[in-house]
This record gives structure tokens, sequence and C-alpha cells, in this order.
């Protein structure tokens, strides 16, 4: 059974691990604070988790979700993640992160830039749209209802890995283009949360299908480039 390695285990990231945990999985958790502050996660994920240093984690991990502060990518441990898939859950906050000249204008993506980061591992994005009550609620088995997550890389290989892995904790996945078209996603642009919320309040969660993401997605406008002041989903 493929082991899930997590570096970060905030909001996005416990809910990865529990939907992964519930799906039959293995994880390894990994903070910046250290193992042991973790000790109440894993107790209540149960036996399939425990905690680690992000450089453990990174190495446990057959499939390593990445879902760090954007400020704090080039912390990313990078020899245990080459060959690797990576799923990349991030966003830019300026307010944050601070100012980032090449996202501001548009030469760069966020998971472009983990990709130079981890120049030997495959990048894919995904669970940076969602806010993490939707994720936890809306898994579904296969059939009528299920929500689709857009998934962006440069690696068609990776991105089936990902695909497979959606499915099993209970998302479809859309393949939505390289690492270059990921801005789509991303904070203030339209497939940003809201398709996953009812009547804009995003701790009510609401299915949304390929058709809708898929939509969405395309209304991204490149020319604004500026991110909208956001809460973080992760």
């Amino acid at each position: 059974m493929t082991t899930i390695g997590l570096i970060g285990s905030g909001n996005i990231g416990s809910t990865v691990a529990k939907l992964a945990v519930d799906a039959g999985y293995d994880v390894v958790l990994s903070n910046s604070r250290g193992p042991e502050t973790l000790q109440d996660l894993v107790r209540d994920l149960g036996p399939r988790a425990r905690a680690a240093t992000a450089a453990e984690a990174a190495e446990a991990g057959d499939l390593v979700v990445v879902t760090v502060p954007l400020h704090a990518y080039r912390d990313v441990p990078v020899a245990p993640l080459a060959g690797k898939t990576v799923i990349d859950t991030n966003n830019y906050y300026p307010d944050r992160d601070g100012r980032v000249a090449a996202l501001d204008d548009g030469s760069a993506t966020t998971s472009g830039l983990l990709q130079e980061h981890l120049a030997d591992a495959r990048v894919v994005k995904a669970f940076n749209n969602i806010f993490f009550v939707a994720l936890a609620a809306l898994a579904r088995p296969q059939g009528e209802g299920r929500s689709t997550l857009s998934v962006f890389g440069d690696d068609e290989s990776a991105k089936g890995e990902v695909t497979a892995f959606l499915d099993a904790i209970g998302y479809d996945a859309l393949d939505a283009g390289t690492l270059a078209e990921s801005w789509r996603a991303e904070n203030g642009r339209p497939a940003y949360v809201m398709q996953y919320a009812t009547d804009g309040d995003v701790t009510a969660p609401s299915p949304a299908g390929a058709d809708v993401v898929r939509d969405l997605l395309a209304r991204a406008d490149r020319s604004d480039v500026q991110p909208a002041a956001a809460a973080p989903p992760s």
C-alpha cells in the first residue's frame, strides 16, 4: 500500500491525512515545529499514522504532499523527493508571504517555483482551491454527486498518480493543464474555493462537478495578475 508523506500538517494537510487513512493509506506527518507537536493528531488518526521530521516524511512517502506557506517552500527537503510525485497545495498571499515579483508580474506560478526548487521531483498542483471544511465533507464514492478537483502538472504519469489518489479518497480529477496554467485555480480567480461553497459560505460545503470547475478555470483572466486578499484555505 502506498504511503503518503505530508510536509506540513495544517488544516489542508491534516484533512488530506484523514481522507488518506480512511481510504487505507499509511501516512507520515511532519511540520516545522517537530514531531512531538503532532502527537494529538496522530492519536486521532490511529495506527496508520505517525509523526516524523520533514526529511523523514519526504523519505517515507511514496507520494508526498507539500502543504506549507509559500515563504517556506525553500525549506522543503530536496534530496529525498528526487524521482517522486509531489502534490503542491500552495497559494500566494502577499500579506503572509511578502511580495514575490515573478508572481506579481505573472512570469512564474507558485507550483513552478516549487518545481524549480525540487528539480528532480514531479510536482502536481492540487488541493489549493478548496476550503478544508469542504475537502473533508465532500469526499464521496464513485458515482453521481461526486466533486471534481483540478490538477495541473508537466508530467502525465505524475498527474495519473495524483488522479488515482484523488479517486481513492473520494474525488474525481480534472486535468487542467501544465504548471504554467496553474494560476487559473489560485487565490483571486473564479475557480478559487467558492465553487465548493453554498451561497458564498465556505463553511457550508456544496459539491461541484467537472463542468463547473472547467467553466470557472476558463473564466480566469491572465491580465489581472495581482492576487486578491483572502483567508488561505490551508
